[in-house]
């Protein structure tokens, strides 16, 4: 199968300039051809025979790019979705400017918190999404009403807090890995609390035993974390009522912070806080991209074979997952 990729640049209704422009890859199944647009110019097709596409909007960690995410977008693409990751620089802590996922802190207030949307990227790459929708390789053949959000780390966050028809009405199930909903004690919540999700959609929670990000990072919630994955158990525990058996817990043995991340770019961000994972790193992105995989496969598209495996690891777990729940 063939793996392709287009740019886009968008520009963030009510940021200020020089902050103000996301950069999106989008990656899609291609289909080569002979024709004069992809000799020339290197346009490829789309693959017909798997449209329509659902859509799989990726929220990076902060300081992430998006190429630590390239080999998760292909696995999907491979699967026939057409997968969004970006990068977007951002003030959005005053002082700090990074890579950001796009949050708007504001939001994340105890008296704002759960009101409306902490996304400030979404409604523009949704905007970008509709626009390729009517024009170029992609014209026509994005279901614009199946997107998933996914992401890792705060960008996991975002996905999950934001996985709400009533924010988004074109999402329909979200997934993350390396986050949680833990409360910062520094935007005025009590020590330890877990913030709760908009539990309207399926869900799958993903985290590893050697996540030292997380475990190091106890101070502003107030609390330490008794093991690296607790506040994403307490997560999934606390923050979803579940009962509609569409909602997955998924904690990874020997996964650290990174381990969704192919590399890691050691010159930003904390990944010295992390521990050393204990498994091949090959090992277990298979792993994490299987079990995105089969979730989607079983809660978006409602394939049988993938619904069915998803109920054989509540029976027999594969080996490393050492915790694996349904709600």
């Amino acid at each position: 199968m063939t793996i392709r990729a287009l740019f886009r640049a968008a520009a963030v209704q009510g940021a200020s300039a020089p902050y103000d422009t996301l950069h999106l890859k989008v990656f899609y199944p291609g289909q080569l051809s002979k024709d004069d647009q992809t000799q020339n110019f290197g346009m490829v097709p789309a693959d017909l025979s798997q449209a329509p596409f659902p859509i799989v909007i990726f929220l990076n960690g902060i300081n992430c790019g998006t190429e630590l995410y390239q080999w998760l977008a292909v696995t999907l693409a491979e699967r026939g979705l057409v997968v969004v990751t970006f990068n977007w620089v951002a003030e959005n802590i005053p002082g700090m400017v990074a890579l950001t996922p796009g949050v708007d802190l504001a939001m994340m207030a105890p008296t704002q918190y759960g009101t409306g949307p902490t996304a400030t990227a979404l409604p523009t790459i949704i905007r970008e999404l509709e626009d390729l929708q009517r024009q170029g390789v992609l014209a026509g053949l994005l279901d614009l009403d199946r997107i998933i959000l996914g992401g890792h780390s705060a960008g996991g966050r975002v996905a999950i807090e934001n996985a709400s028809p009533t924010f988004f009405s074109n999402v329909v199930a979200a997934f993350a890995y390396g986050a949680h909903s833990a409360a910062t004690v520094q935007l005025g919540y009590e020590a330890g609390k877990i913030l709760p999700l908009p539990d309207q959609l399926p869900l799958l929670l993903m985290g590893g035993t050697r996540d030292g990000v997380i475990f190091n990072s106890s101070h502003r919630y107030g609390i330490t974390w008794e093991q690296a994955q607790t506040p994403v158990v307490r997560t999934f525990q606390e923050a979803i009522a579940g009962g509609r058996n569409d909602s997955y817990l998924c904690i990874v043995e020997g996964a650290n912070h990174f381990s969704i991340a192919d590399g890691v770019d050691g010159t930003t961000g904390r990944p010295f806080l992390d521990y050393p994972e204990t498994q091949p790193a090959e090992t277990l992105r298979s792993l994490l991209a299987e079990t995105i995989g089969l979730f989607i496969d079983a809660h978006v598209r409602a394939k049988e074979d993938a619904i069915a495996a998803l109920d054989q690891r509540l029976r027999t777990p594969p080996p490393l997952i050492v915790q694996w729940e349904r709600a």
